[in-house]
Order: C-alpha cells, then structure tokens, then sequence
C-alpha cells in the first residue's frame, strides 16, 4: 500500500496530539500465555508447509517469523494490561477515523526460541505520521514496536504498521453528471530473478513447481533455495491442474479497485503436494468446501495480466 500523500502537518492540531503518544509504553511487562512448545512448532510448520528438520527433534528451534505468535493473547486477551494504543485509537475514532488496515510488519531475529523457553515482551508507540491522503482514505499511519525476551535477554523485534483512516466515500456528495472513469486494473505481481521462471510459464497456461535437483523436493511458491536441505540447484516439474482445496476465505471487507467482494480465495493442494494460494471460481462464493475438487485454468484480467485460478469441478458444491 502506497504512504499517501502528505498533508500539512502544520495545521492539523490532531496530529500534535497524536505526536504525544510516541515513545509511551502499550505493554509493560507482557509474558506469553505459554511457553514455546513444539506443539505449536507443530501446527505452524503443517499449516507452512514447512518441513525443514531445524523445527523438529529434541533439538528444535521455533521458526523465526513465529515470533508474534508466541506474544498473542488470543480471544480473552492479555489480563491487566494498560494500553495507550486504545486511547490514541480512541482519538482517532472520535475525529472520524474509524477505519483500520494493516499495511506492513518487520521483525528482527536475534536468538533463536526453543520449547521451554518463556517470553515477555514490551511495546511501545514507535511513531505517528503526518496526516496522509491515501486511495483508501485520509488518515495516520501508525507504527507500534514489541521487544520479545527470554531471560532478560532480547530476543526479537516486531515492528507492526497500519492506517487509521476515515474512509474516502465517507460524506462524499455524488455528482449531477458522474465522469466516466477507466475500469481499474488489478495490482501486478512482483517478478523477480527468483520467480521470474514461474511468471514464464503462466504466459504459456502452464504452471511450474521448482524440484531441489539434490533431494528431489518440490517446493511452492518458488524460493532461491530448498528448504529441505539447503541445495541452491534446482529444476521444474509441471503441474498438472488437479487440486482440492486444503483451506481458504472469503474476502468480504475492505472493496479495492478492480476486485469485487465477496469472493474465495482458496489454499490449493496440487496433486504433486504443494500448496498455493489463488481464488476459487465457478462456484457461488459460500459453496466453497475444504476438500472440493478443483482445476486449473488461467483467467485473463486485462490485456496484460491473466493469473492462475481454480475452478470447482461441476456438481462438488458444498
């Protein structure tokens, strides 16, 4: 998601007040509701698809981008824990921001986490940005950093994004004569030297699965190197459109351009055994079953996108 544009900072009181909570604690003295287990090393791992031998076997470690997992308070929270995050966002919802979309994280790594280690963790309000115009709305992007520690001794770092914002139809009067605008285009996909290979055979309705030429290991989505044993040498098998759908969601909120809610986006087990994300089409957006069968085809958005998407095979409607 793009920052937005700047606004004048100068003359938005809001944003003053909003300057005061940087630096203020949201978290003070946090301690995970579990150790670091390997149960959930386990079901993290199966939902990943990620089987390399580090997370597994009386010398595991957790991976890394489980960091946040192990902070999370769940559904009931974390039990007397002042937030100064609930108060800026207080703020915001009374100027009329009452919108919310997290736009990016970053974590740093800087010990690995075993089964039995303990965490505690802190959070802050890192930073508060100018108002900003963006697509979505006008709003304040806001930055909250955590520090995760086993021992006293740190751990990691998770620093999390989002806008707040007030929406952009909000008060928005229609005109007399609406201009015609041209239809929007769907975002394009990042190619780069590491996946540039997949994108090729999607430009030819054929969809290649990378294969570790040590181990034999297929692997989705492609990756400069295999996660199974390490080996950076690598080939293509192509896939052969069968699949079911192993998991997925229904993308109901926030509408962006070009997309049209509701809609399946499905979590597809090819028949080779890896996994992709893509929609799922041909079939009404709640009929949509783990399990159901699907097949590929390529679905052309524009003249210059056509993206892989699975079809429901007739009559396996939930």
């Amino acid at each position: 998601m793009s920052r937005g544009d700047h606004d004048d900072a100068s003359s938005d009181p809001l944003y003053e007040r909003l300057k005061t909570f940087e630096g203020r604690a949201n978290t003070t003295g946090g301690r995970g509701k579990d150790p670091v287990n390997e149960p959930m090393i386990r079901h993290w791992c199966e939902a990943m698809g990620d089987a390399h031998p580090a997370y597994a076997g009386p010398d595991a470690v957790a991976p890394p981008t489980m960091l946040q997992a192990w902070t999370m308070g769940g559904l009931s929270g974390h039990a007397g824990l002042s937030s100064a995050y609930d108060e800026m966002s207080a703020l915001l919802d009374a100027a009329g921001c009452t919108s919310i979309v997290a736009t990016d994280c970053e974590q740093e790594y800087l010990r690995p986490l075993r089964p039995g280690d303990v965490i505690t963790f802190d959070s802050l309000i890192e930073s508060v940005s100018p108002r900003k115009t963006t697509k979505l709305g006008t709003g304040y992007f806001v930055t909250t950093r955590m520090d995760v520690r086993v021992d006293g001794e740190l751990a990691g770092t998770h620093r999390f994004r989002v806008l707040k914002y007030a929406p952009a139809r909000a008060g928005r009067k229609p005109e007399s004569k609406p201009k015609p605008e041209p239809a929007p285009l769907r975002p394009r996909p990042v190619i780069n030297r590491d996946n540039a290979g997949f994108w090729e055979g999607v430009a030819e309705h054929r969809l290649f699965i990378q294969r570790c030429t040590g181990c034999q290991t297929l692997r989705f989505p492609w990756l400069p190197g295999c996660n199974a044993c390490g080996g950076q040498d690598w080939d293509t098998v192509e896939a052969s459109g069968d699949g079911t759908v192993h998991s997925y969601v229904v993308m109901h909120h926030p509408p962006f351009p070009a997309f049209d809610p509701p809609y399946a986006v499905g979590l597809i087990e090819l028949a080779e055994g890896v996994r992709m994300i893509s929609n799922v089409v041909g079939a009404p957006y709640d009929k949509v079953r783990i399990g159901m069968p699907v097949r590929l085809e390529f679905q052309r958005y524009d003249e210059d996108l056509e993206l892989p998407v699975f079809r429901a095979l007739p009559g396996s409607e939930g």
